[in-house]
């Protein structure tokens, strides 16, 4: 990867503060990696090249003449293809709708467009964001960058492909029933299925009124909070849509991630410790010693770790 792929959204946008990097620099930059991988991969079912330009140079304008949208301004995303974006085609994946170009954007759509972010096209997905990969669809099944014989997750495979490919640092996934959790899990990245009514579902495709989540997936837990934080806010037009203050997200988070690498830490202990137990004993054992203590392990190593007592 390039020095700029392993950049994060926040180191990103202090790059485009100090002038150091420009978002121009940076989309090319993704783009240049799309067109490489994305044959292999089909992540992206359509790639808005003119279009990502032309907002990153416009984000480049908005910085020189000292105007801020906020941490996506300038940050490239994919939108999973189920996400209404005006001008260009939803398809759902299906041969049902090979022309559906929308004439508005999905609120989440908006909301990042509206911070600055630039969109560099619509990622691949399940036909309806329903059932499993398919070659009779519209546009090919997504590949997992891991391994390409093996699915990336669904139904945002395409948003978890282009996150782990180092295609873009975020891109927009839906959750029903783990269709964000999924495709973060198998290919290795961060995934959020905010609660509900924390982002709007408006000009995305429905699959359960009472169920369906819209987020992010991303490269990290800083750059999913950042991501949210821009894409959360009432919709008066979501019934389901809560009229709630947005939340810092990053605040805390050093914190938090210090946390979470005890956690790590004191699950490769605990992983260690049941190995080594389990070689001693039949592997039949081994859930009676998880639940038997050998957990404790971990939890005593993360409260350490947090300055408590265990």
């Amino acid at each position: 990867m390039s020095e700029i792929q392993d950049m994060s959204i926040a180191a990103l946008g202090a790059a485009y503060r100090e002038r150091t990097l420009s978002p121009v620099e940076v989309t090319e930059d993704a783009l240049q990696r799309i067109a490489a991988l994305n044959d292999t991969l089909n992540a992206f079912n359509t790639v808005t090249a003119e279009l990502a330009l032309a907002r990153a140079k416009a984000a480049e304008a908005e910085f020189m003449s000292g105007t801020d949208l906020g941490p996506m301004h300038g940050i490239p995303f994919g939108a999973k293809d189920i996400y209404d974006t005006a001008g260009i085609l939803t398809s759902c994946q299906s041969k049902l709708r090979p022309d559906v170009v929308p004439d508005v954007n999905a609120h989440a759509v908006q909301k990042l467009l509206d911070g600055g972010a630039v969109l560099l096209g619509k990622c691949a997905t399940i036909e309806f964001a329903t059932g499993g990969p398919s070659e009779e669809t519209l546009f090919p099944p997504a590949r997992n960058p891991w391994n390409t014989a093996h699915v990336p997750g669904g139904s945002s495979s395409g948003s978890g492909a282009a996150v782990a490919a180092g295609m873009t640092r975020m891109a927009l996934g839906s959750d029903t029933g783990g269709s964000i959790r999924g495709p973060a899990a198998y290919c290795g990245t961060v995934g959020i299925k905010p609660t509900y009514g924390r982002v709007s579902r408006r000009g995305v495709f429905p699959l359960s009124f009472t169920m369906d989540h819209c987020g992010p997936l991303s490269w990290s837990v800083a750059d999913a909070a950042l991501s949210l934080q821009v894409m959360a806010g009432f919709d008066p037009l979501d019934p389901a849509s809560a009229d709630e203050p947005v939340a810092d997200y990053a605040a805390g988070l050093d914190g938090a991630l210090l946390l979470c690498e005890a956690f790590e830490a004191a699950a490769l202990e605990t992983l260690s410790a049941n190995e080594r137990q389990a070689a001693a004993l039949n592997l039949g054992a081994l859930p009676a010693l998880i639940l038997d203590g050998t957990p404790l392990v971990g939890a005593d190593a993360i409260l350490r770790a947090a300055g408590a007592s265990p």
